[in-house]
């Protein structure tokens, strides 16, 4: 029997984190993955680097056109060329051609996922592909998403049902659709309920006049969000008989009824919703902060400045170390890097015995609860003169032996207080950090950000060195003074400092100053 399967999974209305679990679970192991323009690009890499990937989605011109580095070549067939010339000769996408597609991975293929955004069997078109799946004899399985038509109101705090004001709702289809024939909107003004419209911007006018000739009053409340669920959330309040000549972004949600006169607005009035967030980290390390700026409402922009080698020496005195563990007194860790870097070296943890753990911070802390070890010792500040201090106010017998694995060009205040102690202190390199790659596409969107955070010195000096000072955003927030020094002998004004010199820390410290201000401030240069 054969394990191929085509799964035509829901992506959820915008927000990446509001897809289900079974879909996550199904782009981890998808050999390939077919997705439409709107699907949000966190989502889609979620599948395996190995996955092949083909944006179906409608763009301007109506082109179809393949993800850059992903050649459609590599699969030779008569549906892939054909996708191309039906998705660039009209101005909407051939959805025969996407069927064919989906029939064609079948054919190679064990699991095909179909990302389609919001619920696929709602104005999805979910339902024609499995109607072709099933005619040509290919397995399928259906993955609901959350819809837009009741996670956007949502997001906008207006409930689409409410006990003595809705008990139903009516999601219709807001463009003209020649296949599924002219709607009824005057029919539809005389239901009761809520009327939820998606894909109305364009007719919005034509369909408010309708709907009042059909008998809804002109003062009938109307909630339109755009973009709903994202950052960039805007949502506005009018009456029925002003919707025409409201502007509206697009996409758009539109909620005709009482309920709109609601306002149990919760995401927009989380206190980073509107201000664009730039991360500096490495790539690698950046997701954590990015995910702790979105929970209180950021766009996040990404722009690593750094990125993390191995050692000159390719880890060989690190590994050498790791042998010898035993021999110390004290590990003394500066960077959750440094921890993963020799940690994933010592042959095994019990070779550490009696060795005592130092970590600079919350942070390096953080890294060694993933290993399943537990810091003897963290400073009341997580800067190297406070970690030595309390390591020489801790010392036992003379001349404690430590090993301190760190980055190449790291701060050597740290090793020499210790040294000037009595201390007999080890460093090794157990990594470089070298200046990332400049994104000139970025530059701009950086210019015109609300705040950049640095969690670093080598952050800071490489961001200059990439963009310049003139694209820093007007808010500068850095981790803790060292940090902050640096920013300073650089020529940027800082407006942010964490009081606890972690990155939990620094996003707390952004929030306090964020709701202090009241509203974002606007794009500039903070030089």
């Amino acid at each position: 029997m054969s394990k191929t399967r085509v799964f035509l999974v829901g992506a959820g209305p915008g927000d990446p984190r509001l897809i289900t679990v079974r879909a996550a679970e199904l782009l981890r192991k998808a050999d390939a993955v077919v997705y439409d323009r709107l699907v949000d690009k966190r989502v889609i890499d979620l599948a395996s680097e190995l996955a092949e990937r083909f944006d179906v989605g409608k763009h301007p011109r109506g082109q179809f056109f393949f993800e850059e580095g992903v050649s459609p070549r590599r699969i030779k067939s008569d549906a892939t060329d054909e996708l191309s010339k039906r998705g660039s000769s009209r101005g909407s996408i051939d959805q025969a051609a996407i069927n064919d597609l989906l029939i064609e991975l079948a054919s190679r293929y064990e699991c095909v996922v179909r990302l389609k955004g919001g619920d696929p069997f709602v104005f999805g078109r979910g339902g024609e592909e499995a109607l072709a799946l099933l005619k040509a004899g290919v397995p399928f399985e259906v993955v609901p998403g959350i819809t837009s038509a009741v996670a956007v109101p949502c997001y906008a705090g207006v409930p689409v049902t409410h006990r003595g004001i809705s008990s139903c709702v009516t999601v219709v289809a807001g463009h003209l659709d020649s296949g599924g024939g002219q709607v009824e909107w005057e029919e539809i003004a005389k239901l009761s309920g809520t009327i939820v419209i998606l894909m109305g911007v364009a007719h919005r006018a034509e369909i408010a006049d309708r709907l009042m000739r059909g008998g809804l009053s002109g003062d009938t409340a109307v909630l339109a969000v755009s973009q709903g669920t994202l950052p960039y959330q805007r949502s506005v309040r009018m009456k029925l008989r002003d919707l025409g000549r409201t502007e509206l972004g697009s996409p758009a949600t539109i909620v005709v009824g009482s309920v709109a006169e609601f306002n149990l607005s919760w995401f927009e009035r989380l206190p980073l919703f509107g201000w664009t967030v730039v991360v500096t980290r490495a790539s690698e390390k950046a997701s954590g902060l990015t995910a702790m700026l979105e929970e209180h409402g950021a766009f996040v922009l990404e722009a690593p400045v750094i990125k993390k080698v191995p050692a000159r020496d390719g880890g060989k005195s690190l590994k050498e170390a790791a042998q010898r563990l035993r021999e110390y007194d004290w590990v003394v860790f500066t960077s959750p890097n440094s921890v993963d870097e020799l940690l994933s070296v010592v042959p095994d943890l019990r070779y550490l015995g009696a060795v005592k753990i130092a970590a600079i911070g919350q942070g390096t802390e953080s890294a060694l609860n993933n290993w399943h070890l537990k810091a003897d010792l963290l400073p009341h500040e997580a800067v190297a003169e406070s970690l030595a201090t309390a390591l020489i106010n801790l010392s036992g017998p003379a001349g404690p032996r430590v090993l301190f694995p760190k980055a190449a060009g790291a701060r050597e205040v740290l090793g020499n207080l210790l040294r000037e102690s009595g201390w007999q202190v080890d460093e090794v390199e157990a990594y470089r950090t070298e200046v990332g790659e400049a994104d000139p596409t970025m530059a701009e969107a950086i210019s015109k950000a609300n705040a950049i955070t640095f969690t670093s010195s080598s952050t800071v000096t490489n961001f200059v060195k990439l963009f310049g000072k003139r694209t820093v955003p007007p808010v500068v927030a850095c981790i803790g003074p060292v940090t902050a020094q640096t920013a300073a002998s650089e020529g940027l004004q800082v407006s942010v400092v964490a009081s606890q010199h972690s990155l939990e820390g620094l996003v707390d410290s952004l929030v306090e100053y964020a709701i202090s201000v009241s509203t974002p401030p606007l794009d500039g240069s903070s030089v």
